[in-house]
């Protein structure tokens, strides 16, 4: 057994939204305790500093996609890319949280060690150097995706001519003054694209394979910035934060509920930007709203850009890439001189960080998440996987939360391990869930490497955070399925302390 002491008591993976706001909880709410962030990048704000495309902006409110602890004070709640990292800046000076960040640092592998109660981490700095640094606690704020590959469909471009863009990587020099563009996809990122380009580009089309739920909100809210000018800063934003919490939370009911009803209101608030007799094919896919996740329009602006002309929707299938454009299996053409791809994300877990146990890989699809937080029989490791139905940050915020309720019960007992305990007996009896209740194509794919969702509670990765923020809150910290223990106290092994704990 190895006495130097461990570099930190708790490494945060990623200086996104996810890492910072377990920065800033600790420093709040677990103050005794050291921590350290490392960013593979050079730069803070994860996605919203890698994704450089035109018109980068949120697609929830920043009422619920800020932290419960910062309120958000620009005027537009649907805001910018600059506009969000500007807020973790700031957020990130304020706290003195810059000077524990080390930028330029990939975690390549973390080896629990059961001996010294470490996770034993190797780091690749950008110029090819390899570290090692140890920490009680590895905390996971690495994101959903993959950072150097994006989901690739397979399109063969063959006889194309022009430019292709892959909206992960966009290119700084890219000029698309008067130029034809076809914008691949339906999502969030080719709804916000299109009429990004459209002021420029000579047209933009949004080639679909299958339509899109669409729903248009104004980016400024008219309540929130109503409250800000009479009510202190941070009361207003709490009442605004529930407010649309609380709308969210209806929204989605209402949709799994009653689909029907959903569908029309959505249609009329399309024709309401559109008129009356806009051809609603294009706005009508084969499933119901929340299947998938809506995409915004902030203040019609796809909608506005379809009346001038200078964008349209089409949807169709791809029959091959030629010189000057897009033929379709109908045959017809779609001129493009440069095409994006906004094909879609390729989802990984934990960073894609090679997790062991004393030298034996972890595999996190073979564990079940427990409390949408950690996971099961894996010690000292906890993530943020935020909602599909409402803003990531939610679930960034409730789980820092209770990360920071975990460790400080932990110091005042004087133990240095916290595990989710579940027996083979208890997992026999456990009903599993189809994890993610979503039929996108970039979460049926990913299936396969997730962890394990029962139906019932804790062990799931939950969908409501109304109730998730309630129970994480209340419930007692000591379950009888949270095994706290100092390392080297008794010498069984892991299979008998786990029957120990039944």
């Amino acid at each position: 057994m190895t006495d130097t002491a461990t570099d930190f008591d708790v490494m945060i993976v990623g200086a996104g939204i996810s890492g910072i706001g377990m920065a800033a909880h600790m420093k709040e709410k677990a103050p005794g305790h050291s921590f350290a962030i490392v960013e593979r990048r050079d730069n803070l704000g994860g996605t919203w500093d890698l994704f450089r495309y035109p018109g980068i902006r949120s697609d929830s409110d920043m009422h619920t996609l800020g932290f419960d602890f910062e309120p958000w004070k620009h005027e537009k709640s649907i805001a910018d890319g600059p506009s969000i990292l500007e807020y973790l800046d700031r957020i990130v000076d304020d706290r003195d949280i810059r000077r524990h960040i080390r930028f330029g640092h990939k975690v390549i592998s973390a080896d629990w060690r059961e001996s010294d109660a470490r996770w034993h981490v190797t780091l690749e700095t950008g110029e090819g150097e390899r570290k090692h640094l140890t920490a009680n606690w590895l905390y996971l704020g690495s994101g959903y995706y993959d950072y150097d590959e994006p989901y690739d469909p397979g399109f063969d471009f063959g006889e194309f001519a022009g430019q292709v863009v892959h909206p992960q990587f966009w290119p700084q020099d890219l000029d698309y003054s008067g130029k034809n563009v076809v914008v691949i996809g339906s999502g969030a990122t080719a709804v916000t694209i299109v009429p990004s380009m459209s002021d420029k580009a000579a047209k933009v089309t949004m080639l679909q394979r299958t339509p899109t739920w669409m729903f248009s909100r104004p980016a400024k809210d008219a309540l929130a910035n109503f409250l800000r000018k009479i009510l202190p800063e941070k009361t207003a934003y709490k009442i605004t934060r529930w407010k649309n919490i609380t709308l969210q939370d209806f929204g989605f009911k209402r949709a799994r509920n009653k689909p029907k009803k959903m569908a029309e209101a959505l249609h009329k608030r399309i024709r309401k930007s559109l008129g009356e007799d806009w051809d609603m094919t294009a706005f009508t896919p084969p499933y119901n709203p929340w299947d998938q996740r809506l995409c915004l329009v902030p203040d019609d602006d796809l909608f506005e850009a379809m009346k001038s002309g200078k964008a349209e929707i089409v949807t169709g299938h791809i029959k091959a890439f030629e010189k000057g454009g897009v033929r379709l299996t109908d045959d017809s053409f779609l001129p493009a001189d440069i095409v994006v791809t906004a094909t879609g994300l390729k989802l990984a877990v934990a960073g894609k960080i090679a997790l062991s146990r004393d030298g034996v890989p972890i595999d996190l699809a073979q564990h079940y998440y427990y409390k949408g937080c950690m996971f099961s029989n894996v010690p000292n490791l906890a993530v943020v996987f935020g909602y599909l139905n409402a803003s990531w940050t939610l679930r960034a915020d409730i789980n820092s939360d209770y990360i920071c309720r975990v460790l400080t019960e932990s110091r005042r007992r004087g133990v240095d391990v916290v595990e989710p305990v579940l027996t083979p007996q208890a997992e026999a009896a456990i009903e599993e869930d189809d994890i993610f209740d979503f039929s996108s194509g970039y979460i049926q794919r990913s299936k396969s490497i997730m962890p394990k969702n029962a139906v019932a509670y804790p062990w799931r990765l939950n969908q409501e955070y109304v109730a998730d923020r309630k129970r994480m809150q209340d419930d007692p910290i000591d379950d009888g399925l949270l095994a706290f223990r100092q390392h080297g106290a008794n010498a069984r092994s892991a299979d008998e302390q786990l029957e120990a704990a039944e």
